[in-house]
C-alpha cells in the first residue's frame, strides 16, 4: 500500500501546473482542490474519495484523469457564462 502522503504528492503532481491542495480526513477520505492560477480560488473541489479505492497506479490515474475532465467541463461552462455576461 502507497503512503497516503505518497498519494497526495502524485495526485497533486498530476495537475501541476496548476495548483491542486490534497488532504485525506481522519476517515481515510481524500479531498482534492485544484486552484484557478489567475484568480486564485478553487475551481474544483472533489471530496469523500475513498483512500482505499486508490489501491492501484491505474486507481490513481482514473481519478486524476475524472477529475482533470470535470475541470474541463468546468472552465468551459464559467467561458461560456463570461460569454454571455459580455454580450
Amino acid at each position: 500500500m502507497i503512503s497516503t502522503l505518497e498519494l497526495c504528492h502524485i495526485v497533486e503532481s498530476g495537475f501541476l501546473p496548476a495548483k491542486c491542495k490534497c488532504t485525506i480526513d481522519a476517515k481515510d477520505q481524500i479531498m482534492v482542490q485544484i486552484f484557478d492560477r489567475e484568480r486564485g480560488h478553487a475551481d474544483l473541489l472533489a471530496s469523500g474519495i475513498p483512500v482505499s479505492s486508490l489501491n492501484s497506479s491505474r486507481a490513481i490515474a482514473n481519478l486524476i484523469a475524472t477529475l482533470k475532465e470535470g475541470l474541463k467541463s468546468h472552465s468551459t461552462a464559467r467561458r461560456s457564462m463570461q460569454l454571455q455576461e459580455r454580450a
